[in-house]
């Protein structure tokens, strides 16, 4: 409406309107800034945080290990098996040695752990050299007890290191320390080592199978072989080690596989 001298008159009601116009706009506004540092302290918490307090408790726990089992690595002279076979793929099997053996004849000694670990129970450590690994192996793959902490865990019911078998691992690709973050830079050849109380096992890695579907439990049997992609395994009984974690990064959508054949046995 126009007065008389040509003045715009404004009506309390236009005011009002702008201004629960401008409260809206404004709560909206701190609304998604809220929302927006909220979303970043979550990403900085597990990409960050999660690592950080992971990795030093693991860390812990390895020279908590150390401490428990002595000073030393003990005597006893590594023994080596015969040379693993050349196919990346399916391969003879040879039985390593368990301990001082060599070839296929029965062991004469065990030096696997001292009774069965319990549920969550670290009791071993695993140590890639390749990727620079130090980590505790605990029994079970429970996230909140067991993965979630940093550690590397243990399929319950696969073989124990340097038992005939298969000693199967799982450990996170990302966040919670991420110990096999790093896995797919393994190559046939590496080493990879387990200590115990009783003894230090190193094995060699054999076959890496690079994608399978999460639900492949072949590749943690006694004779691993993938039911998915059946040209990765092994035909016959030996002493083989298996880490498994997620792929591709940041997802839990399929997993990697890496095999190992046990190639030395050091007592403690």
């Amino acid at each position: 409406m126009l007065a008389a001298s040509g003045v715009r008159v404004v009506r309390h009601s236009d005011r009002r309107r702008r201004a629960r116009l401008r409260r809206v706009l404004w709560g909206g506004g701190e609304a998604f800034v809220t929302v927006g540092v909220l979303l970043v302290l979550l990403v900085v918490h597990q990409l960050w945080w999660t690592n950080r307090e992971a990795r030093r408790g693991a860390e812990r726990q390895v020279e908590a290990l150390e401490r428990e089992w002595g000073p030393g690595t003990g005597g006893g002279r590594a023994v080596s098996s015969p040379t693993a076979p050349a196919s990346p793929r399916v391969s003879s099997s040879s039985s390593a040695p368990a301990s001082g053996t060599v070839g296929s004849r029965a062991p004469q000694r065990s030096y696997g752990p001292v009774g069965p670990p319990r549920q969550s129970q670290a009791y071993a450590v695993l140590v890639i050299p390749r990727l620079g690994l130090r980590v505790p192996v605990a029994e079970g793959v429970s996230k909140a007890d067991v993965l979630n902490k940093g550690y590397v865990g243990h399929y319950r019911g696969t073989g124990q290191p340097g038992q005939a078998g298969n000693f199967a691992l799982a450990g996170h690709r990302n966040t919670h320390g991420e110990p096999f973050r790093y896995l797919p830079r393994m190559r046939r050849g590496d080493d990879i080592e387990v200590a115990t109380r009783t003894a230090t096992y190193t094995y060699d890695v054999d076959q890496i199978l690079p994608r399978t579907s999460a639900m492949d439990s072949g590749v943690v049997r006694p004779v691993p072989r993938s039911v998915v992609r059946p040209g990765y395994g092994y035909d016959t009984p030996g002493h083989y080690i298996t880490l498994t974690t997620c792929t591709p990064e940041f997802t839990s959508r399929y997993r990697m596989v890496v095999w190992g054949r046990l190639v030395a046995v050091r007592p403690r």
